[in-house]
């Protein structure tokens, strides 16, 4: 990829992350983004802690994969490892924390499914790393970060599920007007996000690219 693909990539993942966060950056429940259950009164502050430790993951995510980072940085490709395995780890706990009060199933499960999967392949890659299994521990946290980016590409498909949505419904709003629409289209982007991610990063390892070796 060259050069210029890849800072469009960066400014646009890392813009993308600044929107979602900014909401609650003022720490005011009353811009909350997710509906917060009442009956857990830390649900809030929960939330917010797991959204701040996924951007940082997000952000040290960044670091790993260049070739010439690593080579040249060693000792801070290993320091911004161990803060993005950490992020992972303790959002993703959060994550399943929030799991518990989340008011659609569907929408439960997607969070679910997505912390399990992201704490899983984030410890394969680091365990890897433990035992000094250099390629396959690239491989596991390539997969690891595909993860961490379900919260930008569940976003950046809404626009899509928006013309797929009216399409298969004649261009028509349902009765509940734009407000159902896009409450529907929540309770699926994340599946998606997710299955996109892991499709193209399994489809990118599989070509066995050289600079992964």
């Amino acid at each position: 990829m060259s050069k210029k693909w890849s800072m469009f990539f960066i400014i646009l993942i890392v813009g993308v992350a600044i929107a979602a966060v900014f909401p609650y950056v003022t720490l005011d429940p009353a811009r909350s983004r997710a509906t917060l259950n009442p009956s857990f009164s830390l649900h809030y502050t929960v939330l917010v802690v797991h959204i701040g430790f996924a951007l940082v993951a997000l952000i040290s995510g960044l670091f790993q994969f260049p070739v010439q980072f690593r080579t040249r940085y060693p000792s801070w490709h290993r320091a911004l490892g161990r803060v993005y395995v950490a992020s992972v780890m303790l959002s993703g706990l959060l994550g399943l924390v929030i799991t518990l009060y989340i008011d659609s199933f569907v929408k439960a499960m997607a969070f679910l499914t997505l912390s399990i999967v992201w704490l899983f392949t984030t410890w394969k890659g680091f365990r890897f790393a433990v035992k000094r299994k250099f390629p396959e521990h690239r491989l596991w946290m390539i997969r690891s970060y595909a993860v961490t980016l379900v919260a930008t590409s569940g976003r950046l498909i809404v626009p899509f599920c928006i013309l797929i949505y009216l399409a298969m419904h004649g261009f028509h709003l349902p009765e509940g007007g734009r407000e159902q629409m896009i409450a529907d289209i929540l309770e699926v982007n994340i599946w998606l996000g997710l299955l996109i991610n892991l499709f193209l990063v399994e489809w990118f390892l599989l070509r066995g690219r050289k600079h992964l070796e």
